[in-house]
């Protein structure tokens, strides 16, 4: 028996284990509710209501995750003072469509709303905050647990809050009593004119705490957790991920603040199985997912659901939301690609609520960083928002001559034209000056060197880098009905770069003389695309629709003009810089537009309430001129390509999911073969099979096992009588695996995202390379932990400390197997504060100063990974 089939059934057998044991868990009888009545909890079911009180809402309980027909949207949350204390009113006009149930435990006053869900007229999911309102409470927080299950929670400072629940004209209405007013003895009203006010009432102005505000109110994009239950990746609809056949992974709002990530491939190192291959300055952004290299510019890095070639240059997370991971093909969504994965970058949108904030920086290797978020409405109506996020970087590195300055802004301009019908222009502009790193020899550095060790921070390159990046565009959304929508989306990028870099071209055999070479290099990319997608729920008979009809269309012009100087060399061992390298020769001077029509569809049906079925395709029409100014040459090429997608998703107890997956990519491949036939498109086929687990509303957990080919993979033509220099498409790629996630909260305070990847990538098939060979810089064995807790009560409240972990396996440097980087063990911390709107933090990356490498590309390009860094952040929100 092969190794991969033992493996594939042993993980097998622990699917089906772990779906029996959280299904013994899950109906367990009694646990919950005899634990329940141990406690001494006032139950909601015993509250006594004012008699000028509408019909109580409180019934029976629900599966929390449970859904019964349609979602009651809540569309705003207020707190007003009262004479008594603070009323929270959830704003809907169907209040008597939902369900609410008592989760109260010690101080926590606890109630989940079934069949609602917090949503803003634009649709925008939002969470309400408000910390010491008044005397005896320490925080209020209102926020979506689940598809169609809002939480309220107040936090009693000593005891269990005194909590009310109304229902009148204007929503659910929880009164929260004052610790002052709730433990002070009755007293008899002097007048008549006393007697408590209905909550309807206009609320008084004066507030009720001498020290601090009546009310904060802090309204973000999604929950501050390390779970984020929806996402629009995997389907281009709003989707939870327990309902999508295949593995998904975001990397929320809040580990991006927890961990102070500012560059994309440390955000990626919380993502299982994507294993950065960067250089240490972050000057590219090149990722293995699933043991293949994911690119912008191979189609596999988006923006807002839509492909971006120039994704990573400039990139700062200053207007960033999260960071999404489809793993496996996705070309049925989003068009060409690469088959590891594709990354989805959601950018930060406006609030309706008055938003500020600014943070400061400053780290190890004269790293400053200043930024500012701003956001709110612009109208008293609250039908025109904006968001604006910019900021300043300045940094060097442990590389000598390695540094970049980095500027950006990002404005955004949201406009309700209608009850259904909103408009959102967005804008961004990134200024990048640096000095990127080239790496080093692996000999002296992976491989030993009978000169000695070359220092990790050796610079090779010497020249500077400047850089622009725009992108303008707008996206319309219009709801016809409930069940109807469209959204219409049209972006253009402007990119353009000037390069003059001094790289590695040989080492002599001297084993300590680099031979350098100075190259100037002008690039301009210019990409629009333009979408637009129909979205419609219906019904045949029993069986409920989620129809997904769509369109593409992009285009992409390059201009590339290159040329290098003859070698010099360069001594390893005593650098000298400045030298005078000549003239330099044109080597290319080249023009390419590439345009691609998309047509595709989806339907996600749902045949029972636990079964579920995905079906989608799309077809492709692409074609692309290159024009050769220097050859005074003019070539065309076009194809087509069908990318399929089949999937299923069974639940046998509402906590788990069951799911097995069929999915294809495609990338085009541009040239011909020697007979003078253009390639076809590589191509990548995907199976993969799993299950994700919510072992409650805050903790879920995915295992997947996936088979990955890559197909018609160009490679050298070594057939008889064939000139050297031709390529033919019988190369084949296969990469097996396992992946397990855990992400979430643990306990209150408590947080974790954490992973294990077991990756088989291997040559198959190739002419030039030995079948069998391992993928370059795809690790057989991957772990990531990062996890934090908050203290939650008493003097220290507010404090809190982060713990990451982050191992990567022995990998190839390249496809020849040639030499292999080590494998390594991080660790990162963190210690933070945060008391109202502020906060400060220390992280710390690679405490304990390990040597380790991060990447390679080939024996020339080595790149060693950053050493013990710390970056303190002061950050206010007002």
């Amino acid at each position: 028996m092969k190794l991969w089939q033992f493996s594939f059934g042993m993980r097998l057998w622990l699917i089906i284990s772990l779906s029996g044991f959280l299904g013994t868990v899950a109906t367990e009888p009694g646990l919950a509710s005899e634990k329940l009545k141990n406690t001494n909890i006032s139950q909601l079911g015993n509250i006594k209501f004012p008699a000028t009180s509408a019909q109580m809402l409180v019934q029976q309980p629900a599966p929390s995750n449970a859904t019964t027909g349609e979602v009651v949207a809540i569309t705003g949350v207020k707190a007003n003072p009262t004479d008594k204390g603070i009323e929270v009113v959830l704003e809907t006009a169907q209040g008597e469509k939902l369900q609410v149930t008592n989760r109260s435990t010690g101080n926590n006053f606890i109630a989940d709303i079934t069949g609602g869900q917090l949503r803003l007229p634009d649709g925008n999911a939002f969470t309400f905050k408000s910390e010491k309102p008044i005397e005896g409470i320490t925080e209020i927080t209102v926020a979506n647990i689940d598809v169609n299950t809002v939480r309220v929670t107040v936090v009693g400072e000593k005891t269990l809050p005194t909590v009310e629940l109304f229902d009148d004209n204007t929503g659910l209405v929880f009164g929260i009593a004052s610790a002052a007013i709730a433990t002070s003895p009755p007293q008899q009203p002097q007048t008549p004119q006393t007697e408590e006010k209905p909550a309807s009432e206009t609320p008084q102005e004066e507030p009720l705490a001498q020290d601090d505000e009546p009310i904060e109110l802090v309204v973000t994009g999604e929950q501050d957790s390390y779970r984020v239950p929806n996402t629009s990746v995997g389907t281009r609809t709003d989707t939870p991920l327990r309902d999508i056949p295949q593995s998904i992974q975001i990397v929320p709002q809040q580990v991006i603040e927890d961990q102070n990530v500012i560059y994309l491939q440390d955000a990626l190192r919380n993502a299982t199985g994507v294993v950065p291959s960067t250089a240490p300055d972050f000057s590219t952004n090149f990722f293995n997912i699933r043991g293949f290299s994911s690119t912008d510019f191979s189609g596999n890095i988006l923006r807002n659901g839509l492909r971006d070639p120039r994704a990573t240059i400039g990139f700062e997370t200053t207007n960033v939301e999260q960071v999404e991971v489809l793993r496996g093909p996705a070309s049925v969504l989003f068009g060409q690609g690469n088959p590891g994965g594709t990354i989805n970058i959601i950018t930060k949108q406006p609030l309706r609520e008055p938003f500020y904030a600014i943070d400061a920086t400053i780290g190890s290797f004269d790293f400053y960083r200043g930024a500012i978020d701003l956001s709110g409405p612009l109208n008293d109506s609250k039908t025109l928002l904006y968001r604006l996020n910019t900021s300043y970087r300045y940094s060097e590195s442990f590389v000598d001559l390695v540094e970049a300055r980095n500027f950006l802004i990002a404005p955004v301009v949201s406009l309700a034209l209608g009850e259904n019908t909103r408009l959102t222009f967005e804008g961004e502009y990134i200024d990048t000056s640096r000095t990127f790193s080239f790496g080093l020899p692996a000999v002296g550095t992976v491989l030993p060197n009978p000169n000695g060790r070359i220092s990790r921070s050796l610079g090779i390159n010497e020249g500077p880098s400047e850089s622009q990046n725009i992108r303008v565009g707008y996206v319309l959304e219009h709801e016809f009905s409930e069940n109807w929508s469209v959204r219409n989306a049209f972006r253009a990028g402007f990119w353009q770069v000037d390069d003059e870099y001094t790289f590695p071209s040989q080492l002599l055999p001297d084993n300590r003389t680099l031979e350098r070479q100075l190259a100037e290099d002008l690039r301009t990319n210019n990409n629009y695309i333009f979408t637009t997608d129909l979205v419609g729920r219906f019904s045949t008979g029993s069986i409920e629709h989620q129809l997904l009809l769509g369109f593409d269309l992009s285009r992409i012009d390059e201009t590339l003009r290159f040329g290098q100087s003859d070698p010099l060399p360069f001594d390893l061992f005593n650098p000298k810089y400045g030298q005078f390298f000549g003239s330099i020769t044109r080597l290319e001077d080249i023009a390419t537009r590439t345009d691609v029509l998309s047509i595709y569809v989806q339907d996600q049906i749902t045949l029972i309430e636990n079964l579920k079925l995905l079906l989608g395709g799309r077809f492709d029409l692409f074609r692309q001129t290159d024009q050769n100014f220097l050859a005074d040459t003019r070539a065309e090429q076009s194809g087509d390509a069908f990318s399929p997608r089949v999937g299923i998703v069974y639940q046998p107890i509402e906590p788990i999911s069951l799911y097995a997956s069929y999915t294809r990519s495609f990338t085009p491949t541009i040239g011909t073969a020697f007979d003078g036939s253009t390639f076809q498109p590589e191509r990548g086929t995907q199976y993969e099979i799993g299950v994700k687990a919510d072992f409650n509303d805050k903790l879920s957990a995915t295992l997947a096992l996936y088979d990955l080919t890559r197909t018609n993979v160009t490679t050298d033509d070594t057939r008889a009588g064939i000139p050297p220099g031709f390529s033919i498409q019988t190369g084949k790629q296969r990469s097996q695996g396992v992946e397990l996630t855990v992400q979430g909260e643990i306990l209150p305070g408590w947080n974790i995202i954490a992973g294990y990847a077991y990756t088989n990538a291997r040559l198959t098939k190739d002419n030039t390379f030995e079948e069998g060979n391992f993928l370059s810089n795809a690790p057989e064995n991957a772990f990531n932990l990062w996890t934090t807790y908050e203290i939650q009560q008493g003097y220290l409240r507010g404090l809190g400390l982060g713990l990451g972990f982050f191992f990567v396996g022995e990998r190839q440097a390249d496809l020849a197997n040639s030499f292999q980087l080590p494998s390594y063990f991080r660790t990162d911390a963190a210690i933070f504060y945060r008391r109202n709107q502020f906060r400060a933090a220390l992280n710390f990356r690679n405490l304990f100063d390990v040597d380790y490498f991060e990447s390679a590309f080939g024996s020339l390009r080595v790149y060693p990974g950053e050493p013990f860094t710390v970056q303190g952040t002061i950050s206010w929100q007002f």
